[in-house]
């Protein structure tokens, strides 16, 4: 056994005893499914950040930026940041209010609708299946690489690790541990960036021989590598991908269940505004480090193969051992809470959504563990069996939530005329022209352009239906009275709790002023300076881009600011 191996076996075991040790204080399912509704801020932010940056996020973004997309994808990140904004002041807020148990139960007392409840059930059990497909898969494949292990033997490894951990822990464990893993993963992305740039001769060294690097021109500039051969044949076609996919991203954090759902464990709602902040900091910096490290990785080794094991080609050969063993590491947490997480949602949703019954809860708890049992052996078989397509298959799984409950959650707050009829259609329409466009793309010699992406379609057409069928209709005063309760404002909006969450975007000011400045003076003046071409940095693309990167978190924390306090004083 390799030292990689011993240590991520002994990562996996902490996870189970953690997971074992809050098992044992489970008595309820308010326990089980929103870890009692007393989470703190950071426990948010933890799983808010380790849920989504799951393996592709390591694996094929960062495969992505070494290969010379770097820029796009940081702009990409930009939209998909912004997504935790308005998800967590227009809809988190006040799913936070409604104390339901899942998102789809929040749907069917919104619309007072068993088939929404049900259908909304229905796209988590397909839409997270896959999604844990994918991750099984890619975390597999990071244990196989380090530890030289059979792939399918790491298959096996690892759903066994993510299975056992959540049957038992439930929310409370996931949370918990989710909030280890972001931690850990984050701080070693901080050390990892030095050892790579030390490795290529300092900061301005590596930025200026990026700057003219010849087997990829253009790696850093603010439109990465395009061309006739390229994915991109033009700057401005790379820019429209980056921009259009980051918006339609920022509604699948907006609105997915593996994001909003954390919302409900929140002590209060200002812990939903409060880490929805915070969410959005972290991503924007680790994405901005990690993507730009990816790419400097090519000074060290120009020929890594396939692209997507860059980051476990420098855990291996450029740090430290140590270090490397928790990169490694931090990467399988990332994916593990991930997988625990489309795991506990996929078994809470079953049991609570699609086939709902009044029992006590020991029996629901038994409900709900043989139902996780049930699809994580469906996924383990899969896995075995089918070829790997982890990057197809993540990129159906979520964008599927944005076009099927994208429209209705935000209406569900904010429209008084939708009508339970026109919500329901909403998620079945957007739900299924998704999955057509995306299988047409996929199966067939037809390539959508960007702005035809399945994720763009489906929320078209989800909208469309939402307000052609609430025309011919108008909402019942009982759900006018559901949504009007939403709108009162909690017991516990007192002005000392408004003042703490409005420090929250005054830091996001701070650290965009902060990001901004170091962009400046880190890369865009280094770059031209290599070019030779100091003389229209104010004018260049790169310039923009380092104003423009944290120039969306400076404008995000004002924006949570106005927001919040007129909410608070008109509610």
């Amino acid at each position: 056994m390799n030292i990689f191996l011993l240590f991520l076996t002994m990562s996996m075991l902490v996870y189970l005893f953690v997971g074992w040790y809050v098992g044992r204080k489970i008595k309820s399912l308010d326990d089980y499914y929103v870890a009692g509704r007393n989470s703190p801020t950071l426990l948010i932010i933890g799983t808010l950040v380790a849920s989504f940056m799951s393996t592709n996020a390591f694996i094929g973004e960062l495969g992505m930026s070494y290969s010379g997309h770097a820029p796009l994808i940081v702009i990409m990140t930009a939209g998909n940041c912004l997504g935790y904004i308005v998800g967590g002041l227009f809809f988190g807020k006040y799913l936070r209010r409604s104390r339901a148990l899942t998102v789809p139960e929040f749907f069917g007392a919104r619309f007072n609708s068993p088939r929404i409840q049900r259908f909304a059930g229905i796209t988590i059990l397909v839409g997270l299946t896959c999604y844990l497909l994918a991750v099984t898969w890619g975390v597999a494949l990071i244990v196989s690489e380090v530890g030289q292990l059979n792939y399918s033997i790491s298959i096996v490894f690892v759903w066994l690790g993510y299975t056992l951990f959540t049957l038992y822990s439930g929310s409370k464990g996931v949370i918990l541990t989710d909030t280890i893993m972001f931690l850990i993963f984050s701080l070693v992305a901080l050390v990892g960036i030095s050892f790579i740039i030390n490795s290529s001769g300092g900061w301005f060294e590596t930025i200026q021989q990026l700057a003219v690097y010849e087997d990829k021109p253009n790696i850093i500039s603010w439109h990465g590598v395009v061309g006739p051969n390229m994915t991109w044949k033009t700057p401005i076609e790379g820019l429209i991908w980056a921009l259009i996919l980051g918006l339609a991203w920022g509604l699948v954090v907006a609105v997915s269940p593996w994001q909003t759902s954390r919302y409900l464990m929140a002590k209060d709602e200002h812990i939903v505004i409060r880490s929805a902040c915070g969410a959005c900091i972290a991503m924007f910096l680790l994405y901005l480090i990690n993507n730009y490290s990816a790419a400097a990785a090519n000074l060290i080794n120009p020929d890594i193969t396939p692209p997507e094991s860059v980051i476990i080609w420098i855990a291996v050969n450029v740090m430290p051992t140590l270090l490397g063993v928790l990169l490694v590491c931090g990467i399988l947490a990332a994916g593990l809470s991930s997988a625990s997480t489309f795991l506990s949602l996929i078994g809470f949703s079953a049991t609570n959504d699609i086939m709902p019954k009044d029992s006590s809860t020991e029996v629901k708890l038994k409900q709900t563990r043989i139902t996780m049992i049930c699809v994580s052996l469906l996924v383990v078989t899969l896995c075995l069996t089918l070829p790997s397509n982890i990057f197809w298959i993540t990129y159906f799984a979520g964008p599927v939530f944005a076009s099927s409950w994208g429209a209705v959650a935000f209406m569900s707050i904010w429209s008084k005329n939708i009508t339970e009829s026109a919500a329901f259609w909403g998620m079945v329409s957007g739900f299924f022209s998704n999955i057509t466009a995306s299988l047409i793309d996929y199966l067939t010699n037809i390539d959508l352009p960007v702005y035809l992406d399945p994720i763009l379609i489906g929320i078209i057409v989800s909208l469309i239906t939402l307000l052609s069928l609430s025309r011919k209709g108008s909402g019942s005063d009982k759900l006018s009275n559901y949504r009007n309760k939403l709108h009162e404002n909690a017991p516990e909006l007192i002005l000392k709790e408004v003042a703490r969450t409005l420090v929250w975007p005054k830091i996001m000011v701070i650290i965009g002023f902060v990001t901004s400045s170091s962009l400046i003076l880190f890369y865009a003046m280094p770059y031209h300076e290599a070019m030779g071409t100091s003389h229209m940095l104010l004018t260049s693309g790169e310039f923009i881009l380092s104003l423009g990167y944290g120039l969306v978190l400076i404008l995000g924390g004002i924006f949570v600011e106005v927001v919040t306090r007129y909410q608070n004083n008109n509610t």
